[in-house]
């Protein structure tokens, strides 16, 4: 989504900043949890076979949204 100048829409704009938000809080409630719950992030990486991109327009990557997933498992596990 951009503007006719290039510039990124305000949708586009408030979507990447609910994004990030959304991406910090439950970084932060995993880590929290995990440390609470030993075994929680294993738990989670195992569920994530069940974890899909449901974009209906070609642009749908499952695989790719599981790597995403994956990283920020690893990142909270490492701290």
């Amino acid at each position: 989504m951009a503007n006719d100048d290039g510039s990124p829409s305000a949708s586009a704009v408030q979507a990447r900043q609910r994004e990030m938000a959304v991406e910090h809080i439950l970084f932060h409630v995993v880590r929290h949890l995990e440390a609470q719950q030993p075994g929680l992030i294993d738990a989670i990486e195992g569920s994530l076979d069940h974890l899909g991109d449901p974009g209906k327009d070609g642009t749908g990557d499952d695989e790719a949204v599981r790597e995403i997933a994956r990283k920020l498992l690893a990142s909270a596990r490492k701290n």
